[in-house]
């Protein structure tokens, strides 16, 4: 196997599908902030919105955890990275049909939108799994920090590339039916970059009736594990703050922009500011394969405690102390959550065993999902309670510290308290 080949596909791929996600995501939102600026619609609308996309792309990964676990582990991963850009597809499709429809009428284009994002979540759903249960595949365990920092920060930075060109083609065009073509196109590169990946190997004996059986007694076993059951912990940490970030960002953002004394505020100034917490993010990631080896987890706890921090600092500040100011309070935010996953990622992985890694990711999933779907009806609950965007990023860090001080990492060289994870997870004894 062509372990090169297979690696520098992988991240072209995963950077165009993840690319195409925002993208459509931004530009379905778009027509959001030109209503909120006027005044058609209210914060607590704009939300709404945010958290219903969010919802439905969530959704999969949780109701589908088994049978994306069992897909990764009868079927070559390398399938399922073109399966899910091809299920990504046929969602982006859905959309442009209904905008296409629709055009014009907001709310029955909606339904569509929002079904098509849907589907793009269904196919995000079997696509994670093997994005990440690929990498101990096809490279040794060496570089499972630096290979997962790699992945993080392409994702990381598709993600501020698909919002920033999501709005930006929006504010040009104010056509919905371009932003999904474009969307499409990505799918569709990213689906070739996958077509080209050769084989990696699978387990045929894997049994779906099996598989959905054994999930929920995995899950518990994850969880109640001295160690992996911390790191899925830390994981679910990240992305419920992520999740809270992302959909009160755009709120946030014209918040900010008012309070700074700026005016025609675009989708694409937005994403400008987006843009200093993803450089953190990306800077975070790589300073983690630089500072830790797979299994080191002695910072995590302090890193989550430091982003919090961060967080904190965007809710006071707001605009008020400039915009400089709050770029720099979100490329710290962004840092430390960088340095806080990727070490988590790796050590889930290296410790897990691989010969059921397509379930233990599928598990990740879970968990994490679960976390941005809480992390989603916490943003909600706030609005409905009447708190502005920066307000919700002073109580943000409150659940995030509560969590932190609850996140305590054993070295991978102690013995675990369980000894009967067998085919989930072996003993993190030999990790180093």
């Amino acid at each position: 196997m062509n372990s090169s080949r297979n690696y520098h596909r992988l991240l072209a791929g995963q950077f165009l599908g993840a690319f195409g996600d925002n993208f459509v995501l931004a530009a379905a939102l778009g027509p959001l902030t030109f209503s909120l600026a006027t005044g058609a619609i209210t914060e607590r609308e704009v939300n709404a919105q945010n958290a219903l996309f969010s919802a439905v792309f969530f959704v999969p990964f949780i109701v589908l955890a088994p049978l994306a676990g069992w897909l990764n582990d009868r079927m070559p991963k390398t399938a399922w990275l073109l399966g899910g850009n091809a299920i990504k597809l046929a969602g982006a499709a859905l959309g442009l049909v209904g905008v296409w429809l629709h055009a014009g009428d907001f709310h029955a284009s909606r339904l569509w939108q929002v079904a098509g994002y849907a589907i793009i979540g269904l196919g995000a759903c079997v696509y994670s799994p093997a994005k990440y249960g690929i990498l101990p595949e096809i490279l040794p365990a060496e570089r499972l920090v630096k290979a997962n920092g790699m992945v993080e920060m392409l994702t990381l930075v598709a993600i501020v590339g698909g919002l920033g060109g999501g709005a930006a083609l929006y504010d040009a065009t104010r056509s919905l039916p371009a932003c999904y073509l474009a969307s499409a196109a990505l799918y569709l590169a990213a689906l070739v970059c996958n077509s080209r990946m050769t084989l990696t190997p699978h387990n045929a004996a894997a049994s779906l009736r099996r598989s959905v059986g054994e999930f929920a007694g995995n899950l518990r076993r994850l969880l109640t594990h001295a160690r992996l059951g911390r790191v899925l912990l830390g994981c679910a940490l990240f992305w419920f703050a992520g999740a809270t970030l992302r959909s009160n960002l755009q709120g946030w953002g014209l918040q900010v922009f008012h309070e700074a004394g700026v005016h025609d505020v675009t989708n694409t100034k937005l994403a400008l500011l987006k843009l200093g917490l993803v450089l953190g993010i990306v800077a975070g990631s790589v300073l983690a394969g630089r500072l830790h080896r797979v299994g080191d987890l002695s910072w995590s706890r302090r890193y989550g405690l430091l982003m919090a921090a961060a967080v904190v600092a965007l809710g006071l500040l707001g605009g008020h102390a400039g915009l400089a100011v709050v770029i720099v309070a979100l490329v710290a935010a962004g840092v430390f959550a960088g340095l806080l996953i990727v070490p988590l990622n790796a050590a889930l992985q290296h410790e897990s065993d691989p010969r059921a890694l397509g379930k233990t990711i599928a598990i990740q999933n879970f968990t994490d999902y679960l976390a941005m779907l809480i992390g989603a009806g916490f943003l909600a609950a706030l609005t409905a309670a009447g708190l502005t965007p920066t307000q919700i990023f002073v109580a943000l860090p409150v659940a995030l510290a509560v969590a932190s001080v609850a996140l305590r990492m054993r070295s991978a060289s102690e013995p675990t308290e369980s000894s009967e994870v067998g085919a989930v997870v072996p003993a993190a004894t030999s990790a180093k």
